[in-house]
């Protein structure tokens, strides 16, 4: 599935917040998100974490405040604005983030439309609304980033190029690189290029390079491989030859495999 026009809504009071960049990562899997809003009452304390990251991840934050004590209007304030974008005709795929079964009528109604549901939600979510989606992914499937060996990554590093040194020093040179786009910015890479290999993968376990890299400039969009010392994706898979098996066809698609 591609789906180009997607739109992603956050009910911050329930969602995790540490999991919001892997909700974005997983989602990016199916196809494009143009639309990203995060609705909440932000003068909250529970809430008062969030600006930096939705800052970070370009998320649109949507003030909702609470009229009565005691009472949640965000999820109004959410479903208001999904049917609004839904009247525009315009998107192709809703995703809602949330563990609450009063989504559940606003998830029917999309569905109705014709668009595709996508939930993500705790294990918690009531069955009502799992139910209602298209696609419901849970948060607790959505891992954490896995540690890197430091052992691994200094032997990939320090691996030498049969072909006269070119890719060393292109790894070298990326390495030193990293202190720009970040300190776990190589770790991040990797994480993505696994999440490709597992949607995207063929019957032989291997999945073409340019689908893997499109599917990380929608999850990244500032990923640019020249920041890690390299000029095209391929060059920097082939440098970790402890993590991929790379392969070229006949026909010059190049593919690669997780180890």
């Amino acid at each position: 599935m591609n789906l180009q026009k997607m739109v992603l809504l956050v009910d911050a009071d329930n969602t995790q917040l540490s999991k919001l960049e892997a909700v974005i990562e997983e989602v990016s899997l199916h196809g494009r998100i143009i639309v990203k809003r995060a609705y909440g009452n932000w003068k909250k304390d529970t809430l008062k974490n969030w600006e930096p990251e939705l800052k970070r991840l370009a998320i649109k934050a949507e003030q909702q405040f609470d009229y009565v004590t005691g009472k949640n209007a965000t999820d109004i304030a959410l479903v208001i604005d999904a049917m609004h974008l839904l009247y525009r005709g315009i998107y192709d795929a809703f995703v809602i983030v949330a563990s609450d079964s009063d989504y559940t009528p606003l998830a029917l109604d999309l569905h109705e439309s014709g668009v595709y549901v996508i939930g993500v939600g705790e294990l918690k979510t009531p069955e009502s609304f799992r139910n209602s989606c298209d696609d419901f992914i849970y948060l607790e499937n959505l891992n954490d980033e896995p540690e890197e060996p430091v052992a691994e990554k200094e032997k990939a590093s320090a691996k030498e190029d049969v072909k006269g040194g070119v890719q060393k020093q292109s790894q070298k040179n990326g390495e030193e690189k990293l202190r720009q786009p970040g300190k776990n910015a190589m770790k991040k890479v990797h994480a993505l290029l696994r999440l490709a290999w597992d949607k995207y993968q063929d019957a032989e376990g291997y999945v073409n390079i340019g689908a893997a890299g499109s599917y990380i400039k929608r999850a990244r969009p500032d990923f640019d491989v020249r920041s890690y010392g390299f000029h095209k994706l391929p060059q920097l898979i082939e440098a970790f030859p402890d993590r991929y098996i790379f392969k070229t066809s006949k026909k010059g698609h190049v593919f690669y495999r997780c180890t």
